[in-house]
């Protein structure tokens, strides 16, 4: 049936709200590439990000004419708009009231659900850590516990720039542990040291080393798989090689996220597809290709672990697609009862559809979206 004139003009404040509400509980989506949009989506759509192109410089050829210029094929990664989720409340006629009379009112179950929407976007994002093979830190020590502890940033530093990730928009986000660390550390804090008591006053760590840090409770938590005396076989590997087969030797199981080491090279690599029962020999898939090449001998395989994600990136090592989520319905009902808004600051893009029932009105939120890491190289953890 056809929602009143007063829910209509409601429907924008509630979302308005709400999202403004968000500002400060959503971090990743305002860290990361936002690729965001009105256009309406099914899920399962794939939304095609481009990638910079490598190039090489090339020596000058006085000539005549100028040279040909080659083709360029810009690379793009595709993200699949794989999360569609929602979370629905009620309000009653008296909390329309209020919503409508007070500007700074938001029902607990209009803002939980909210929270719980953004939150699902929090962690999707997170959840794209499995595939960051840069690693610093020690596993289960909070970074930064110690004067000394202020190389985890330092060394992040170092691994991005290796990686040639550009200096600008680089971002760190650390669990509150580590943050509570950090900021009893005298070179983050004093103010005859930085040149500023402002840390002291606000609490934020703000911009350290070329990073501007961040906390947030939803930092990920990575249990690594129990492999132990595991190693390459005999056949020998080249530079560049992503699959390695394992001797049968060892126990334990290798997980996808791993992050481990090879004897004889101090890269760190991160497991993409792994291994149940190392004793069995097998195959581990990983990323980036190997950086040494790996002797016809059997080479210890050592895994880094269990660890929470502190993470340092850049922006565009993540992608976040928002869609609104597809309205073919509104062809058959009708089209008032449903408003899409996105947020410029959080990124969020969600739709709200109301049914009205007897003396009381149902409310429901909804959102699509995918998220991807997409340049690994623009990223590490700091384990904790």
């Amino acid at each position: 049936m056809p929602i009143s004139n007063t829910l209509t003009a409601i429907i924008p404040k509630i979302l308005a709200r709400g999202l403004l509400s968000l500002r400060e509980r959503v971090l990743m989506t305002r860290l990361v590439n936002l690729d965001y949009s009105m256009d309406a989506k099914k899920k399962g759509s794939t939304i095609d990000v481009p990638v910079a192109a490598s190039l090489t410089a090339s020596d000058v050829t006085p000539a005549a004419y100028p040279a040909t210029p080659g083709d360029l094929t810009i690379p793009t990664v595709q993200i699949s708009l794989n999360n569609w989720k929602k979370a629905s409340f009620g309000l009653s006629d008296n909390e329309l009231g209020q919503i409508e009379a007070q500007a700074d009112f938001i029902p607990l179950e209009m803002s939980a659900a909210f929270e719980a929407l953004a939150t699902a976007v929090n962690d999707s994002v997170f959840s794209e850590y499995v595939g960051v093979y840069g690693y610093t830190g020690t596993a289960g020590t909070a970074p930064f516990g110690s004067g000394v502890e202020v190389l985890s940033a330092i060394n992040s530093r170092k691994i991005l720039n290796k990686m040639k990730c550009p200096r600008d928009f680089r971002r760190g986000v650390l669990d509150y542990d580590a943050e509570a660390s950090a900021l009893a550390l005298s070179q983050f804090s004093d103010a005859e040291k930085i040149g500023s008591g402002e840390v002291k006053i606000s609490g934020e760590i703000g911009r350290k080393f070329g990073v501007d840090w961040n906390a947030d409770d939803s930092v990920p938590v990575h249990t690594a798989g129990t492999a132990a005396s595991a190693t390459t076989d005999n056949a020998g590997y080249a530079l560049g090689v992503k699959t390695i087969t394992l001797a049968s030797a060892g126990t334990g199981t290798i997980l996808v996220g791993d992050i481990f080491t090879i004897a004889g090279d101090s890269q760190t690599y991160v497991v993409v597809t792994g291994n149940t029962d190392v004793s069995s020999g097998g195959t581990i898939v990983f990323e980036p290709g190997l950086k040494v090449p790996i002797t016809t001998s059997a080479t210890a395989i050592t895994l880094k672990a269990t660890h929470v994600c502190n993470l340092v990136f850049h922006r565009d090592a993540f992608a976040l697609a928002m869609r609104a989520p597809d309205e073919a319905l509104k062809k058959v009902f009708n089209p008032d009862n449903s408003y899409t808004m996105e947020d410029p600051v959080s990124g969020l893009v969600m739709r709200l559809e109301v049914i009205r029932m007897y003396k009381q009105t149902m409310w429901e939120l909804d959102c699509l979206w995918g998220a991807k890491l997409i340049r690994p190289e623009f990223a590490t953890r700091i384990a904790g």
